[in-house]
């Protein structure tokens, strides 16, 4: 029998995890729909205005619940001495982080991204925007996991970790947003998306890059 590689074993460990854990994808998605639900509620019946608005609507409301989904990422692992144990193994912590936060984003970030052009449409984008939505949700969303992975490491251990997380991490949250609604805003307008899209795609593999390096300096120091 072909022993399973380490890395294949944890990716399937965690996304297990994202899948059922707090409530799996099931929170953010209800969450998600939640605030955008509030919006037409809050703002008035107003077509015009729901369109005008909803690509920034839209993406605020995916980063907040992008947030929602990472702010136990570690600290369960950390309390039940997990990753004490996976450090002794053959992969370095800056790698292991970086497959928990992909596995946390394959459960719930990639379902938020499916989610996103969708919610778009019933705000009143034409649906001709759909696939340009979908694309840049991923992206956005995987740029959320991963920035989001260094605010849940750098708050490992402390009291009110939530609060700090997001306080860590909301600031590098609006770079992406920006890109994001500024790109779904070009497409409605019949503008040029592509500055955008390049803008949202260098912002995501920057995450990927430092991200995990972020990671594992901070889950050394917390386990140190």
């Amino acid at each position: 029998m072909t022993r399973q590689s380490p890395l294949i074993a944890l990716i399937k460990r965690d996304l297990g995890l994202a899948l059922t854990r707090g409530g799996g994808p099931l929170l953010g998605i209800g969450f998600y729909l939640t605030l955008m639900a509030m919006i037409p509620l809050s703002l008035g019946p107003d077509q015009a205005v729901l369109t005008r608005i909803a690509p920034g609507l839209t993406w605020l409301c995916l980063a907040l619940s992008s947030l929602l989904s990472l702010e136990r990422l570690f600290e369960r692992d950390f309390d039940d001495g997990v990753f004490d144990v996976l450090r002794l193994g053959s992969l370095p912590l800056e790698a292991i982080a970086a497959l928990k936060c992909l596995s946390q984003w394959l459960g719930t970030g990639l379902v938020l991204s499916f989610a996103t052009p969708v919610i778009m449409i019933i705000l009143g984008a034409a649906p001709g925007t759909a696939l340009m939505a979908l694309v840049s949700a991923i992206l956005g969303s995987l740029s959320f996991a991963f920035v989001g992975g260094v605010g849940a490491a750098l708050s490992l251990g402390t009291r009110k970790g939530g609060v700090l997380m997001a306080l860590l991490v909301l600031p590098f949250y609006i770079p992406p947003v920006i890109f994001g609604a500024g790109l779904m805003q070009a497409v409605q307008t019949h503008g040029s998306p592509w500055q955008a899209l390049a803008f949202l795609a260098a912002y995501a593999l920057f995450a990927l890059a430092l991200s995990p390096v972020a990671m594992g300096a901070a889950l050394k120091s917390a386990l140190s």
